[in-house]
């Protein structure tokens, strides 16, 4: 990212997929600023896991809030790069919908919350992301990654609704993928690159950079 031109690397994937560590690889490759998820300061997350019919909904409307910040904040900054976007969040939320977890008029509110939101968006100058990276693996490469990173509450031994949780919602990722249409893309196999491993960051960084350069970023 050279010059004055402002860019915007949103990344996309699963639970566990690697997204902050992604985000945190390329923005000091980039010399970008990071936006993460909120995770740890989420007052929310860990009881979604425990009740999700109580949570699912509040839950989706802190993440709907959070990312809308981010996602403004990043289209008027230099460079930057965000470890979830706003454009994956409806998908977390229909599933929880199918689910049972949310009810059909809390549904059709957070849809409409985020209808104007997604239109206050075209206000700002920069209305979208330059490119979204998808890092996409297979589910069990998901859980290994899950289960290294040792979040209680996120772990499915002996809870085997949360397992179907994540297996419903690695089986829609493709498609909400193939729907996007905000910007260019990049997809990285998760399955075979692992960012630990000094010939795979060169690699990874060699895809993004041929990436923007593909699209006169």
């Amino acid at each position: 990212m050279e010059g004055d031109k402002m860019s915007v690397i949103v990344l996309a994937g699963m639970i566990g997929a690697g997204k902050s560590t992604y985000t945190t690889f390329i923005s000091e490759e980039f010399k970008s600023k990071a936006f993460y998820e909120q995770v740890v300061e989420n007052p929310i997350l860990e009881n979604f896991y425990a009740d999700p019919q109580r949570w699912a909904f509040s839950l989706q409307i802190f993440f709907l809030n959070t990312r809308f910040r981010s996602i403004k904040q990043a289209l008027v900054h230099r460079h930057n790069v965000l470890d979830r976007s706003i454009y994956e969040d409806a998908l977390f939320t229909k599933i929880n919908y199918e689910e049972g977890n949310m009810s059909e008029a809390e549904m059709i509110l957070y849809t409409d919350l985020l209808d104007n939101m997604m239109e206050e968006l075209q206000d700002i100058p920069k209305k979208a992301p330059d490119l979204l990276i998808y890092l996409r693996g297979s589910l069990d490469t998901h859980l290994e990654r899950i289960k290294k990173r040792g979040r209680p509450f996120e772990q499915v031994e002996g809870n085997s609704g949360l397992l179907d949780y994540y297996t419903k919602l690695h089986s829609r990722y493709d498609d909400w993928f193939n729907a996007y249409d905000k910007s260019p893309t990049l997809v990285i196999d998760i399955d075979s690159v692992d960012l630990e491993r000094e010939e795979d960051r060169i690699k990874v960084m060699k895809e993004i950079k041929n990436a923007l350069k593909t699209h006169s970023i």
